[in-house]
């Protein structure tokens, strides 16, 4: 069922086949939910980093397991939000036209369509990605599939008045959540009592942050939350620890979190965290870089039972690296990891958004139309884009605009000019 007009074509970004010459903005058919699927409208996308991997990568990346975009082209896009236009009959009595919803894009279920478009017939697969293998978000509309579904992965937004643009930072956000839910803190108040597991940041803590690129920004931004002590912000560039500063210094303060941006090529890291901690260490240190260098100091900055958080990837082949086992063995600390998000995480996400405990409109630093898209692309993988990038794809413009911040007033005023 529909009541809007729903047109027979769209634009979207297709990737063809494997490297950067086979991704462009196409003229595409506007698809038909069968009787188990949904229609939507995509208000808002953001341009995931990952995609870089997906286009380099083809059927070779293990989202696609064999998947060849050459024969069997892919929607790309797993960051967006989205309003339903179409139900199929089957799903009538479960959803309206108008229904806003974020989707998760890592669906934990197996696939349901095109099973013999996969290596072996998906045997043995037990995820698929919303675009990867299912429709993705930088397109005009997107078809909603059995598996999101499946997966519980169609989630509906806590607050209608959450800007799309903030909810389409959701996805990535989420993966922070889950990268810190990760942190284990064990307790024993008493020598004869048991332990006891704290998940999460120590709170009133020492909380070290190491690389402050983007994804760095939302761990500072979500560290917040636990209300650690001191949080210690440390990257190599001058200009990436001002605006880190710049955005949460006061917000900081007003929350009786001491702060310290520190540029590891100027200043003695371990030196400061030695004098801020009586030489005890930090409780928390997040990698939010792929750097095996930052990996390796990382560890030497934390104090007994503290946890090692190796956020940002290694190349493949580079991801091999050595420990100090004496420290693992004797401060008793934790190393954890993690990969991507799960429905809960993108529900809490947009939680703390709709409280505004996390403040997703610092983040956004590009503005434009699907028509920008494979520029964005090439800007990130050449490192020129400095936070997240966010598209209207029914908002048509021929500049793409940089902005400081993005918030949910910027987007009333911009939309109204369409």
């Amino acid at each position: 069922m529909s009541t809007t007009t729903i047109p027979e074509t769209m634009r979207a970004l297709v990737l063809s086949g494997t490297g950067f010459d086979h991704v462009a903005l196409q003229e595409v058919p506007v698809p038909r939910p069968g009787s188990r699927q949904l229609l939507a409208r995509v208000d808002a996308a953001g341009v995931c980093t990952s995609l870089i991997k997906l286009i380099e990568q083809g059927s070779e990346h293990r989202h696609l397991a064999g998947w060849d975009p050459a024969k069997y082209p892919l929607i790309l896009g797993d960051e967006g939000t989205v309003t339903l236009v179409e139900i199929g009959t089957a799903l009538q009595d479960q959803y309206q036209v108008g229904q806003r919803f974020v989707i998760q894009p890592a669906v934990d279920t197996p696939p349901i369509n095109h099973r013999e478009r996969f290596r072996d017939n998906a045997r043995g697969l037990s995820k698929v990605s919303v675009g990867y293998t299912l429709s993705g978000h930088l397109a005009e509309y997107i078809l909603i599939q059995e598996e999101v579904l499946a997966g519980r992965c169609l989630l509906p937004y806590p607050d209608l008045s959450l800007p799309y643009a903030h909810a389409a930072i959701a996805e990535p956000f989420s993966c922070v959540i889950s990268s810190q839910d990760h942190h284990l803190h064990l307790q024993q108040d008493d020598g004869l009592g048991p332990r006891q597991a704290y998940r999460g940041l120590k709170p009133q803590g020492v909380v070290m942050i190491l690389g402050i690129g983007a994804m760095g920004r939302m761990h500072v931004d979500l560290a917040m939350s636990y209300r650690p002590r001191v949080i210690v912000a440390v990257d190599l560039l001058d200009a990436r620890l001002e605006k880190a500063r710049t955005l949460y210094a006061s917000r900081a303060q007003e929350q009786g979190i001491e702060m310290y941006w520190l540029n590891g090529t100027q200043q003695d890291v371990k030196d400061r965290i030695d004098n801020l901690t009586d030489a005890n260490g930090a409780d928390d240190v997040i990698v939010a870089v792929g750097s095996t260098e930052a990996i390796d100091q990382g560890q030497h900055y934390l104090g007994r039972g503290g946890v090692l958080n190796l956020f940002g990837g290694l190349k493949r082949g580079e991801d091999v690296l050595d420990f100090d086992t004496g420290i693992v063995h004797y401060r008793e600390i934790v190393i954890t990891g993690s990969s991507g998000g799960s429905p809960w995480d993108m529900v809490r996400t947009l939680q703390l958004m709709a409280q505004r405990q996390i403040d997703p409109a610092s983040h956004i630093t590009r503005i434009a139309d699907l028509e920008h898209a494979v520029d964005i692309l090439n800007q990130i993988r050449n490192r020129n884009i400095d936070g997240k990038a966010v598209i209207y794809p029914h908002r048509r413009t021929d500049e793409m605009m940089s902005v400081p911040c993005w918030t949910g007033q910027d987007e009333v005023r911009y939309l109204k000019l369409q």
